[in-house]
């Protein structure tokens, strides 16, 4: 039996934090800004001298937080601790980056059942470690006069895989090539069991306890 042909490609899908270059204190030469102080107060507009003569007095570095609002927006706040908050947040984003790989499964269109069938459990294992699948059918010399064999190649593989993937591109033919691209579908959380609901307490008088009572009496 011949093994699956599966190429791969990675990239990362990373959403970072930008790091801001800001002007501070005596970088800042604008004639005016609009300052903020360390506690979020607005203060007005005011000169970047005084702005930075408020912050040194508060013991605070001056940030040009805005600098396309016209005038620049200003804020004293430290530094220092902004830069350290910051690369924080860009260490706990590089931490939750995803790798995404793209797994390639080639296939001819003389493919046999248990071919087909082994490639199709190897594009189920990907998909579920939620990884998209290239899924390819190579034509090869009169093949070419038929390609709808490969359309219906290729949507059948598509339906054995439709429980975890959906098709997000339809087979297309480029040259001698013809592809689709399934991808993990998302999986939804699965539902807590409901609370078995507790028997009301009973109201009703037996019989026997009515005739207990009665020959008490």
């Amino acid at each position: 039996m011949r093994m699956p042909v599966i190429c791969t490609f990675s990239f990362s899908e990373v959403f970072l934090i930008a790091t801001a270059s800001h002007e501070i204190n005596e970088e800042i030469r604008d004639a005016q800004v609009r300052l903020i102080d360390d506690e979020g107060t607005q203060l007005g507009i005011v000169s970047a001298e005084e702005a930075l003569r408020i912050a040194t007095e508060r013991g605070f570095d001056l940030v040009k937080i805005a600098p396309n609002s016209n005038p620049p927006v200003c804020r004293i706040m430290d530094y220092g601790k902004f830069r350290f908050e910051q690369a924080k947040k860009e260490k706990e984003a590089r931490k939750n980056q995803r790798v995404i790989e793209i797994k390639e499964i080639r296939m001819s269109p003389s493919i046999d059942t248990n071919d087909f069938n082994t490639k199709v459990r190897a594009a189920q294992k990907f998909l579920a470690d939620g990884d998209r699948v290239k899924v390819g059918v190579r034509f090869r010399g009169r093949e070419m006069a038929h390609t709808e064999i490969g359309v219906d190649l290729l949507k059948d593989f598509a339906a054995q895989c439709a429980e975890i993937a959906s098709m997000d591109k339809a087979p297309k033919l480029e040259g001698r090539n013809m592809s689709m691209f399934l991808s993990p579908k998302p999986q939804t959380p699965a539902k807590k069991p409901a609370k078995p609901k507790q028997p009301k307490p009973s109201t009703d008088v037996s019989p026997e306890e009515v005739s207990s009572q009665t020959e008490e009496e």
